[in-house]
């Protein structure tokens, strides 16, 4: 099966991708788009933590962020006394990962905890130098079990996924519960995204004068956390528009794919499931919600190991 252009041209189909229901799904859903839908309308929006790229053994962020903790700790010991540092120092992966999971339970106290610890951990850095970080951790840092670099943790057939749909008059947007600016300084390198269309979590910015024109700094405030139902706010405070095609993976994107939704026009809801234990990890936790409201509400559930040739 092939797609057409917005032009009228052939298309490559997605080349990781097995050819099966999902796939065909897929290309069904892009040539009603291109026949149905003025390009304009064309929004598509990826969460990206377990979505686009690798989330185990704990969110690539994360590790940035502990690895902060640590540097932390080190500097002043009181900390090392106190969570999150404590956990950091000691490496106690048993606490870190029940933040997450205790979160999408719907208990934030250990999340609340970790909030207040990671809103100190870049108090009063410029943008740019907290770019410069991010962007230098990403290149360099490898991942602890696969063994390659974070920045080739992203999932080919997303990748695919997204050129296929830019390549069909799509808008792609990312949409996730990370940092925004964690990920803008690789988003158009990984995923062709532009760093204007990634829509994400953020600490307060100010700005603050000086001789060269001035800088944003980071404050030890919270802004917005762009998960559950925030997400389909942000999509709409930035893209103006109801996306045709959400895909994610946790129960953090259940709204998100809600929202994605039209009486009149063609739509497609994708969830990632991790049930590839070989190639990369077999998971349900923190997407138990998601999965059900996938069988109630018709969602392309999408198998990492029956649907995906390759995965990175």
């Amino acid at each position: 099966m092939t797609a057409t252009t917005a032009g009228g041209s052939p298309t490559a189909t997605l080349p990781s991708w097995r050819d099966g229901a999902t796939k065909h799904a897929i290309l069904e859903f892009v040539q009603r788009a291109i026949n149905e839908v003025p390009i304009e309308d064309r929004v598509a929006v990826f969460d990206n933590d377990g979505t686009l790229w690798c989330e185990k053994p704990m969110p690539i962020q994360l590790d940035f962020i502990l690895r902060r903790f640590v540097e932390m700790a080190e500097t002043d010991p009181s900390l090392r006394a106190r969570q999150p540092w404590k956990a950091a120092y000691e490496q106690d992966f048993g606490w870190l990962g029940s933040v997450l999971t205790d979160h999408y339970a719907g208990d934030d106290r250990k999340a609340g905890v970790f909030t207040a610890g990671l809103l100190t951990a870049y108090d009063g850095i410029t943008v740019e130098d907290f770019e410069a970080r991010s962007a230098q951790f990403l290149r360099e840092t490898k991942h602890p079990t696969l063994g390659r670099e974070y920045l080739r943790c992203a999932y080919t057939p997303m990748v695919d996924l997204l050129q296929y749909l830019s390549t069909n008059g799509f808008t792609n947007y990312i949409a996730s519960g990370g940092g925004r600016d964690f990920m803008r300084p690789i988003s158009d390198e990984v995923y062709g995204i532009p760093r204007e269309r990634v829509i994400g979590s953020t600490v307060a910015l100010a700005y603050r004068s000086d001789e060269h024109g001035g800088t944003i700094i980071h404050k030890a405030e919270a802004d917005y956390l762009d998960d559950g139902p925030q997400k389909p706010v942000r999509i709409w405070s930035r893209a103006g528009r109801r996306p045709l095609l959400a895909a994610g993976n946790s129960n953090g994107d259940i709204a998100m794919l809600d929202f994605t939704r039209h009486a009149d026009k063609p739509f497609f809801r994708l969830l990632v499931l991790h049930d590839d234990e070989a190639r990369e990890f077999g998971y349900t936790e923190g997407a138990e919600e998601a999965l059900k409201e996938a069988q109630r509400s018709g969602w392309t559930v999408v198998s990492m190991r029956d649907d995906w040739s390759r995965v990175f």
